[in-house]
């Protein structure tokens, strides 16, 4: 698939870039700025010679892909998505976003009472299907493909195709996805995200996950 990354100079957005591309999808880390973008992935390229990877301004980036992978701050949400709405119409969006408070390992509770998720999908429309997963990962290691990556990624979203959409690119990174029912679950699934890290502030480790037992190997 040709992934457009927003926000993929970050830890998360470029570690998930990296193993996509390495695993033979065409990569397009979108910036806020091109020459931002252009540089993350010139260095990516160098560490993966054979991969498809460029890359651009978000906007662009958008227009470009068959497929969107929101990864911002959820203080940049609103405005990333209103500068690609129109590229993004007709398109599945995976969001990573996961809102977090001061110190970050504090959830913060939206004055909308909706997930990030839930509030992409309302900014962008019924012209685009918003799906929620990656939330609860560690980027730490995202970089490190001798790295096994020992947790489950929850996905939350509408309808069943769209989630096996990113439960393949689960499988694509070295992940298990697992469906964790309607986009507004998404709620419980970016508050995970706090729990994860103060769990490694207070046990002074890094990367903790999750792992979702009782399930078939497979699934």
């Amino acid at each position: 698939m040709k992934i457009a990354i927003l926000g993929g100079t970050g830890k998360e957005g470029s570690g998930l870039g990296f193993r996509w591309a390495a695993a033979g999808h065409e990569v397009i880390i979108g910036s806020r700025l091109a020459e931002k973008g252009e540089r993350a992935a010139e260095e990516m390229q160098s560490e993966l010679p054979g991969a498809a990877i460029s890359g651009t301004d978000n906007a662009t980036a958008a227009a470009a892909a068959e497929l969107i992978v929101l990864s911002v701050p959820y203080e940049a949400q609103e405005r990333t998505l209103a500068e690609v709405g129109d590229a993004a119409q007709g398109k599945l969006l995976i969001t990573v976003v996961a809102p977090l408070g001061q110190p970050k390992a504090r959830y913060w509770r939206l004055p909308s009472g909706l997930s990030a998720a839930e509030e992409a999908q309302q900014q962008l429309g019924e012209g685009v299907t918003v799906v929620a997963a990656f939330q609860n990962i560690s980027a730490g290691h995202l970089r490190d493909l001798d790295h096994a990556l020992d947790c489950d990624v929850l996905i939350c979203g509408e309808k069943a195709a769209d989630k096996d959409v990113a439960a393949a690119l689960c499988r694509d990174a070295g992940m298990r996805g697992i469906n964790a029912g309607a986009l507004a679950n998404a709620t419980v699934v970016e508050g995970l995200t706090a729990v994860l890290l103060g769990i490694n502030v207070r046990h002074k480790i890094s990367g903790a996950g999750i792992r979702i037992t009782g399930l078939p190997e497979e699934q």
